[in-house]
């Protein structure tokens, strides 16, 4: 069975993202990268069937260093979907100031939260709600973000 993503990285060995596997494939016909890490036993013509490819040249990222764009599943990756509350398993995000009191859908207001004490939480500070947070919440760079993906 195919693998739909491989891990890409630059000819520094930091991690840029996910490519297809067909465009992933592509790239190595081209030979604008190398297979760093291959499935076992499986060829895709003289090449073994990646995992993570590698770019032959180095590319300059400027642009993975300027702020990740915010949004729920970026969030949950930041916090390695892990609640900022428990520890447990993550599934959904908690406003630290709610909403409701106009805490905004911010990368600083935000956190993973478990079920449980989100609903513990409910419309409270963690102040209020006698919980304590065990994350910091911050704004992370698109190279965090996508360094994350290959942990």
């Amino acid at each position: 069975m195919a693998a739909t993503h491989v891990a890409l990285l630059n000819a520094s060995y930091e991690p840029l993202g996910k490519v297809t596997f067909q465009h992933a494939v592509r790239m190595l016909f081209r030979e604008v990268a190398i297979v760093e890490e291959a499935h076992d036993d499986r060829m895709i013509g003289p090449h073994p069937w990646p995992r993570v490819i590698r770019l032959v040249r180095y590319i300059r990222m400027h642009w993975m260093y300027r702020p990740a764009a915010y949004s729920r599943e970026s969030v949950l990756r930041r916090d390695r979907h892990r609640c900022a509350y428990c520890g447990h398993h993550a599934s959904t995000i908690d406003h630290v100031v709610p909403a409701s009191r106009g805490g905004g859908w911010t990368w600083l207001n935000t956190v993973a939260a478990c079920r449980l004490c989100n609903g513990r939480k409910a419309n409270r500070t963690p102040a209020e709600a006698g919980m304590r947070l065990r994350i910091e919440p911050y704004v992370p760079t698109r190279a965090q973000l996508a360094a994350l993906d290959h942990l």
